[in-house]
């Protein structure tokens, strides 16, 4: 069964300063995880697609191409607020002019909103690096949703 995202959690996971990863395992149950550059949701909140660099995520994209399934993680660095995706499984298409372009205006934020908290720059570029060319698109339909912010709430399934 598909969840779809109230407004509120949209609006968050699409944050411009969000920190984003997704995640997946291979057949043996070894995690694979990466950092996305950017997310965008469908206009019914059905759909997330996360943009990440297809050879710095090689291995997390491998096993989401063998059909493991995918969960996504998104944070505000300022409050530690986060929230977890997850699906069963996610389809990989190329990402578009359009969606590089977002996505490093987006990193462009993410770097101002950590250098506002003082962590350096040159870290946190090296941290959200990517090659806009090598973008690729990871969308999922997510059946699950959980509380993740650090505290008693933390593991919670969020509401339908």
């Amino acid at each position: 069964m598909s969840y779809t995202l109230d407004e509120a959690h949209a609006e968050f996971i699409t944050r411009p300063h969000a920190s984003l990863a997704i995640a997946s395992r291979d057949a043996n149950n070894m995690p694979s995880l990466f950092k996305a550059a950017a997310c965008r949701v469908s206009a019914d909140r059905r759909r997330i697609t996360l943009y990440v660099d297809q050879q710095l995520a090689a291995t997390v994209l491998r096993d989401l191409r063998a059909g493991h399934p995918i969960a996504a993680i998104f944070t505000e660095p300022a409050t530690h607020r986060s929230i977890q995706l997850k699906a069963e499984r996610a389809d990989i298409g190329p990402a578009t002019p359009a969606d590089r372009e977002y996505a490093r205006e987006r990193i462009e934020s993410v770097v101002a909103h950590l250098g506002a908290l003082k962590y350096p720059e040159e870290g946190v570029r090296c941290y959200f690096h990517f090659v806009p060319e090598q973008l690729v698109a990871v969308s999922f339909t997510p059946t699950a949703a959980f509380e993740q912010t650090p505290g008693p709430s933390a593991g919670a399934r969020l509401p339908r």
